[in-house]
């Protein structure tokens, strides 16, 4: 008899509420990160290949709305409706500086050389921070026509993405003259927009619509509807031939990059979801929902047989093992607060 295939997800809790982004570190000779936003104030950093918790970053007064980790997963940035962006040492939970707007911030991003912090928001302004010069005033863009909603950087730096919360489209900003080099039109209002990792394309939902674009000439490569209006979508990173998308229906999809054609679909979540992302090495997947749980889906499930022999929702014991010795140097270093 075939054994029939499971996904059984690690449950990460720790949120009193709404989880409304993720985000992965690049790997990193420590493994990789994961870093959560939620509407309780509090961004939470955990071992990516594992769930397990390792700190709580405490200090905002006001939902955080999105959170980072710069390449080398050394510093945290926040953003948060208490009109700050916060920057934090990943490693002591030390809040290292706020950077003070005069509305929520929604939207934040390290540039690749790690130099730069970008924040965007109701303001409808982009800020440039330079992170060397910490008190210095930032670098600002002025002329976005909406709310902000997500913000990127691409090109090596030289061309940052946004998306706003009550204007359809995606628009990009060539930093050198500060004007908008490029608009991709959409029916709906951007939720998600995602760089690859390797840079070849963008992809973005809006309402119950999945796109990519081609990130180089700006063109659009497919465009896929949804099963229902989803907030959040993320690119298999490694080989790019599937995609996850989830959204008000409570499910993770699954679908082939190609084709458009569902593969899967993951059952858990208790409310609406609010972000989806794939894990930099592509063997997990990551969701945030309004349940204030993150649930971490591994690509393959497991079959019934093997799931039997690993309890609840745990990963194999050799891999976790592992796992645990990188979060456990980590922690002790560390006195960042309790979750």
């Amino acid at each position: 008899m075939e054994k029939k295939k499971v996904a059984l997800p690690l449950v990460c809790h720790g949120h009193s509420r709404p989880v409304v982004d993720l985000f992965y570190s690049p790997i990193t000779p420590d493994g990789y990160f994961l870093i959560s936003a939620s509407k309780d104030s509090t961004p939470m950093l955990r071992n990516g290949e594992t769930g397990d918790w390792i700190g709580t970053f405490e200090g905002h007064k006001g939902a955080v709305w999105s959170s980072c980790l710069d390449t080398n997963a050394l510093r945290v940035a926040s953003a948060s409706a208490d009109f700050s962006a916060k920057l934090w040492d990943a490693l002591t939970g030390d809040e290292l500086h706020s950077f003070e707007h005069k509305h929520i911030v929604r939207a934040c991003a390290f540039s690749e050389d790690t130099h730069h912090l970008l924040t965007g928001g109701v303001e409808k302004i982009l800020r440039i921070f330079d992170l060397n010069r910490l008190d210095a005033a930032p670098r600002e863009v002025d002329n976005s026509p909406g709310s902000i909603r997500t913000v990127a950087w691409l090109h090596s730096d030289q061309t940052i993405l946004i998306s706003c919360s009550d204007t359809s489209g995606v628009r990009f900003w060539d930093l050198r003259s500060g004007k908008i080099v490029q608009t991709l039109e959409t029916k709906s209002p951007v939720t998600s927009a995602e760089v690859s990792q390797d840079g070849r394309y963008i992809t973005t939902a809006d309402g119950s619509t999945v796109k990519f674009w081609d990130s180089n000439h700006f063109e659009l490569v497919k465009s896929y509807d949804m099963p229902c209006n989803v907030e959040s979508a993320s690119l298999e990173p490694k080989h790019g031939n599937k995609f996850i998308a989830g959204g008000e229906d409570m499910w993770v999809h699954v679908f082939d990059f190609h084709t458009g054609k569902e593969l899967g679909c993951n059952k858990g979540h208790h409310g609406p979801i609010h972000c989806v992302r794939f894990a930099p090495g592509g063997e997990s997947y990551a969701s945030g929902s309004e349940d204030g749980t993150i649930r971490i889906w591994l690509t393959s499930p497991v079959s019934r047989e093997e799931s039997d022999a690993v309890p609840g929702n745990a990963l194999n014991p050799k891999v976790k093992a592992v796992a645990d010795e990188v979060t456990r140097k980590i922690k002790s270093s560390l006195h960042i607060g309790t979750a």
